[in-house]
Order: structure tokens, then C-alpha cells, then sequence
């Protein structure tokens, strides 16, 4: 058994107080009517009292409470067993760690822009699996696909460039990583969509992803990109980690500073080799709600099935013997009819 609304189980305390209250009154009652009539007297004028009558009137009108304050606590008795389907789709978000990332033309930074869209894109997830890569010029399965959207967020938010061995960016690894991810996942019954969304800022020093890629959309995963930054382009700042003090921007082997640029046109190519959708975070543009809508027009399959017990909300039997109670009170006589009373 359990309860809808336990709160109100504590009314049952008042019963005892009640009933007590109620024998006092009558005890402080006694004590002053033996002031002018002894108990023999009194029984003699009062012959039309029913004193059996009005102690079963009072113990159902304390029975009605009783009931009444269960009834209101919502007792849940019984089960009912059902079986539920839960549909969903395998997403992994693959989420660029190159330095270029640290690169602040959007605010705060590329990087933290990228989180904070990927925590919103969660809210809109449901029952879906999702995972976590991390890239530069290597790649690493950071959260595996898990519907455990607590820890998925734990691990977004440890993804720092400092965790990874390079600090430059390549493709190829991302991909093979992706497809070890996706053939390693149960498959759910129906075959459901495998969607891959990978937020950098487009720039590969080595252009040689074609491969792995084709082994991707040879396994129907739907790449969607999203590019963060801009074509102007920002610099890269370096802080010192222990501080937080900004020392100096990123420079190149010749000592000059860095610029880095969005470079949407390879993230364009990929998402349209595979039926995905390029989206932009910029200045002007900065959100994926486009993303967001395209995951409802995704095929979903059915990964389990679960049996959930749910119990019955049974709050109408206490209320129906309050109601008994209650009118019991009401039409059981606690007095003799006139004509009883002039017989004897």
C-alpha cells in the first residue's frame, strides 16, 4: 500500500485529542449537574434519553473522521501491471577540443557556446540515447551512449582542451571512433535512427576523413554539423590554468599571433553527403533549434520494453463508510418517541 497524499494522515492524531476533549466536556458537565440533582434524580427526569443510542452516535461520528481523514490521504491498494515500449534514437555529439575552440569571436568563447547549446539541445531529448566524443588530432569516446542524461552532463562539462594529446584538429579519428561507437551500441528492434552532430569550427590540417566517413553513411548514420564562429575569425587566448590570468594571445612559430576562422564549407560537405542539416553559430546566428526539430522527423525504434507497476487510487471505499458513518449519526435516535415515553 501507498499513499497520494500521506500529509493528511496526520489529521489521525487529532482523533485521540478530540475524544478527549469530548469526555472532558462531559465530565466538567457531570460535575455540575451533581451540584443540584444526584445521578439516580437526573436518570429519572431525563426518561426519553437513549444513553446507548448517543455513545454509539459519538463512537460513528468519531469512525466518520477516522475514515474520512484515510480517504483523504488518497490510499493507493492494489496494481496494475502494463507493459511500455520505449522508443528512441542513438545521437552522439561529437564536440571539437582544439585550441581553436578557445577562440572567443563568440561569446564567451567557441567552446563554452558549444556547451551551453548542447545542455539546451538535452532538454528536448527523451527516452534517447546519447554519447560523447571528444577530438583534436585524436579522438576519444568520452561518455558512451547512455540514457543517463546526469552523467552525460558531467562529462560535457570535464571536456576541456587540456584532457586531450594534440591541439590540432582531424577529422579521421573522429570518424573511426564514431563508427566503433555505433557498432558497439545494442541496436534497438526497428532500427532506429543513428544521428552524429559534431560542433567544431570546421578547420582540418590534414583532410583525409573520406574513408571512415563513407563507412558512416554506409551504416545510415545521419551527420548533422554545427560550425562555432566566425568567417572574420578571433583570437585564441591563453590563460594560465592555475590563476586564470590572461597572459597572452596564441602565436605561431614565428611569434605571430593566430587567427582562427569558421570554415564552414567542409562541415557543409559532410552534412549533405549524408542527409543531415548544416547549422552555424555566429554573432548573428546562435542556436539549433533547427536540429532540434529535425530529431522529430527521425525514425525512432523500440529499444525495450518494460513492465511498470502502477497502483490503484482506492480512496473511495474510506470515503464511502465515512458517508455510512455520517448518516448513521444523523438518523439513529438518541432519544425515546413520545409515545414510547408515555407508555412507561
Amino acid at each position: 500500500m501507498t499513499w497520494d497524499a500521506p500529509g493528511y494522515l496526520w489529521f489521525l492524531l487529532l482523533l485521540p485529542f478530540l475524544y478527549g476533549l469530548s469526555w472532558y466536556l462531559r465530565y466538567r458537565l457531570r460535575k455540575k449537574r451533581e451540584r443540584y440533582f444526584s445521578d439516580q434524580v437526573f436518570s429519572q427526569l431525563q426518561t426519553n434519553i437513549k444513553p446507548t443510542a448517543l455513545r454509539t452516535k459519538e463512537g460513528l461520528f468519531f469512525a466518520g473522521l477516522f475514515f474520512l481523514f484515510i480517504a483523504l490521504a488518497g490510499p493507493k491498494i492494489g496494481t496494475e501491471v502494463r507493459e511500455v515500449s520505449r522508443d528512441q534514437l542513438d545521437l552522439i555529439v561529437a564536440l571539437d577540443l582544439s585550441l581553436s575552440m578557445l577562440a572567443e569571436d563568440v561569446r564567451p568563447s567557441r567552446l563554452e557556446k558549444s556547451r551551453f547549446e548542447i545542455n539546451r539541445m538535452l532538454r528536448y531529448l527523451e527516452d534517447d540515447r546519447i554519447g560523447l566524443i571528444v577530438f583534436t588530432g585524436h579522438a576519444m569516446l568520452h561518455c558512451p551512449l547512455t540514457t543517463d542524461y546526469s552523467a552525460f552532463r558531467m562529462f560535457l562539462d570535464i571536456a576541456e582542451p587540456g584532457i586531450m594529446p594534440s591541439t590540432t584538429t582531424d577529422l579521421q579519428p573522429l570518424f573511426r571512433e564514431a563508427v566503433s561507437a555505433f557498432e558497439s551500441s545494442d541496436r534497438a528492434v526497428g532500427n532506429p535512427a543513428r544521428v552524429l552532430i559534431i560542433f567544431s569550427d570546421g578547420e582540418d590540417q590534414f583532410d583525409r576523413y573520406s574513408e571512415p566517413l563513407q563507412q558512416l553513411l554506409s551504416m545510415g548514420v545521419h551527420i548533422f554539423t554545427v560550425g562555432i564562429g566566425t568567417e572574420e575569425g578571433g583570437r585564441i587566448p591563453v590563460v594560465d590554468p592555475e590563476s586564470g590570468i590572461f597572459r597572452d594571445f596564441h602565436r605561431d612559430r614565428q611569434g605571430r599571433v593566430v587567427t582562427t576562422r569558421l570554415q564552414p564549407e567542409r562541415l557543409q560537405e559532410m552534412a549533405d553527403l549524408s542527409g543531415g542539416q548544416y547549422f552555424q553559430i555566429s554573432r548573428t546566428a546562435h542556436s539549433i533549434e533547427g536540429f532540434i526539430r529535425q530529431l522529430d522527423r527521425l525514425d525512432r525504434g523500440t529499444f525495450a520494453t518494460e513492465e511498470i507497476t502502477r497502483y490503484q487510487n482506492r480512496y473511495y471505499i474510506p470515503a464511502f463508510f465515512s458517508l455510512l458513518c455520517f448518516l448513521a449519526v444523523l438518523f439513529i435516535p438518541g432519544y425515546r418517541p413520545e409515545e414510547t415515553r408515555k407508555q412507561n
